[in-house]
């Protein structure tokens, strides 16, 4: 088991929880999340990118000019790869970018980079997380006080919550994600990460549960 402190959004120690260590105590693999990461970024990818070839774009029936005579080279249609307006020589086609990765090895690259964040005191433990309205102010305040402004912050909560989401969204570099959905390139691409301590309870419940 791993102690962290748990704090209020006044920066204040409210106590400890005792983290799971087959969730956070992993041996480090910067291996395996790198191709969590590259899997994520992939399947991101719609692959509805589109090119005509020479045969593809309309147009070109008649041949441009006499076969000799011209001093110019041969040519038999205006839609030549050669020619303004011509087809694309080897462009990009509608594909599938996906690249997939096992459930179990989705869940130890997340174990991983967890037990990484965790090392390098990169992950935060908070009581709670309410905004009693959307206001970005509140946000930024609540920020300051961790100690977090200006930098790249992931909240994680149990469930959506939209007062805490409108009122992030103004603010460069800063998320928030439910923890049903966090995944090794969420935990890779930002500098801290913030949980509530409730999610941080059921990822480590569901990742136990899982294994």
């Amino acid at each position: 088991m791993i102690d962290i402190e748990i704090r209020d959004i006044d920066n204040k120690t409210k106590g400890k929880i005792s983290l799971e260590g087959q969730v956070f105590g992993n041996e480090a693999s910067p291996a395996v999340v790198h191709s969590a990461v590259v899997s994520h970024l992939a399947n991101q990818r719609q692959g509805t990118h589109s090119t005509k070839t020479k045969g593809l774009v309309s147009g070109g029936g008649k041949k441009p000019y006499k076969q000799k005579g011209t001093g110019r080279a041969r040519a038999g249609s205006t839609r030549s790869p050669l020619m303004r307006g011509g087809g694309t020589i080897f462009g990009p086609l509608p594909r599938d970018y996906e690249i997939k990765m096992p459930k179990a090895a989705k869940r130890a690259a997340l174990c991983k980079a967890l037990t990484m964040k965790l090392a390098d005191n990169e992950i935060m433990v908070l009581d709670a997380i309410k905004i009693d309205r959307p206001r970005t102010k509140d946000m930024i305040k609540i920020l300051d006080a961790l100690g977090l402004a200006g930098q790249s912050v992931l909240l994680v909560l149990t469930e959506k919550d939209s007062n805490v989401l409108l009122s992030t969204r103004n603010i460069p570099a800063v998320d928030v994600a439910r923890v049903a959905d966090l995944n090794a390139y969420q935990v890779a691409a930002y500098g801290k990460l913030v949980f509530t301590e409730e999610a941080i309870k059921k990822l480590v419940s569901e990742e136990v549960a899982a294994a």
